[in-house]
C-alpha cells in the first residue's frame, strides 16, 4: 500500500504535468519575506497551491503558497514561493512533498533560501550566509520510513558529510564578490519552533558551533540529498538571536529586514544562475 504522501505526490504530478510548458531545471525554496524573486520569471505559470491536489497550504505570514514556472537568467526554474514547517502541525515527510514533487517533475538543483537568526558575533542583521554546514537541533527527519531493502542497495542512507555543494558555494562568493555583496559561510541550526530560542539554548547553539539559527530548510536539505539533489543553501540574517539582541524579537521584524535585502539576495541568485546556466548544468 502506498503511503499517503506519496499518494499526493501522485495526484499532484498528474494535474500539474499538463499545464506545463517545459520540465524545471532548478528548483527556488524562497523564506520568509523573500519571495518577490518569484515576480522576475520570465514565460511565468502561477499555479496557487490550494489548486493542486494533495498539496498542503502554508499557513505562515510572508508564505504566499504558490509554485512559479518558467526561465531565470536562462534557466528553467520552478519557484516555491512560500514554504511549510513542521511548527504548522506538518510532519517532516508532508514539508518535503514540495522537494519530492519538483524532482519528480525533473529538477536536479536546489536552491533553498531562509530567514535566520544570528549566532556569531561577527554578523549583523541584513548579512547573506552561504550555508556550508548545518544542525539538526530538532531531531526529525524526513526521511524515516523511506528506506526499504531496495533503496539500501540504491540510495538509501544518504551521506551527509557534504550536503551544501562545494561548487556552488565557490560560484556564490564568487558572484557575490563581482557584485559588492558581502557575504559569509556558516553553519545553520534547526529548531523545531515556532518559539524562538532562550538566551541559555542560544549560549548551547554557540558552544555546538552554530552560526546562525531558524526554524526550517534541513528537512528540504535532506529530502533533497537522498534524491541526489545538488544543493546551495543561502540565509538572510534578519536579527540577531536572544542574548545578542536588543528588545523582543518578533516575526514583523524578520519580514522587515527580509524586505530590506531581498535586493541583493535577488542579484545573487541571478547570477549564481547565469553562471550555472553557462556550464549548462
Amino acid at each position: 500500500m502506498m503511503a499517503h504522501s506519496e499518494v499526493s505526490l501522485q495526484a499532484a504530478l498528474d494535474w500539474l504535468k499538463p499545464r506545463l510548458r517545459e520540465t524545471p531545471e532548478v528548483a527556488l525554496i524562497l523564506g520568509s519575506g523573500l519571495g518577490a524573486l518569484a515576480e522576475s520569471v520570465s514565460a511565468a505559470i502561477e499555479v496557487p497551491v490550494q489548486e493542486i491536489p494533495g498539496y498542503p497550504t502554508p499557513t505562515v505570514s510572508g508564505h504566499a503558497g504558490r509554485l512559479v514556472f518558467g526561465r531565470l537568467e536562462g534557466c528553467r526554474v520552478v519557484v516555491l514561493q512560500g514554504r511549510l514547517h513542521c511548527y504548522e502541525g506538518y510532519p517532516p515527510q508532508t514539508v518535503t512533498l514540495p522537494v519530492r514533487l519538483v524532482h519528480a517533475l525533473g529538477a536536479r538543483s536546489l536552491i533553498v533560501t531562509n530567514a535566520a537568526g544570528g549566532l556569531n558575533p561577527h554578523f549583523r542583521p541584513g548579512m547573506l550566509m552561504l550555508i556550508a554546514d548545518h544542525i539538526n537541533a530538532a531531531f526529525r527527519n524526513p526521511l524515516v520510513g523511506q528506506l526499504d531493502d531496495s533503496c539500501l542497495h540504491m540510495r538509501g542512507a544518504p551521506d551527509m558529510a557534504q550536503p551544501y555543494d562545494l561548487s556552488w558555494l565557490a560560484i556564490a562568493e564568487a558572484v557575490a564578490l563581482r557584485l559588492g555583496i558581502p557575504i559569509r559561510r556558516g553553519v545553520y541550526l534547526w529548531t523545531l519552533g515556532p518559539s524562538y530560542e532562550t538566551k541559555a539554548e542560544i549560549r548551547m547553539y554557540r558552544r555546538m558551533g552554530a552560526d546562525a539559527v531558524g526554524m526550517s530548510t534541513v528537512p528540504e536539505v535532506l529530502q533533497a540529498r537522498k534524491l541526489g539533489m545538488k544543493v546551495l543553501g543561502i540565509s538572510t540574517i534578519t536579527n540577531m538571536a536572544a542574548g545578542l539582541h536588543s528588545g523582543p524579537l518578533t516575526h514583523e521584524e524578520v519580514l522587515q529586514v527580509g524586505l530590506q535585502v531581498r535586493n541583493q539576495l535577488e542579484r545573487l541568485i541571478r547570477g549564481i544562475l547565469y553562471q550555472q546556466s553557462a556550464k549548462k548544468f
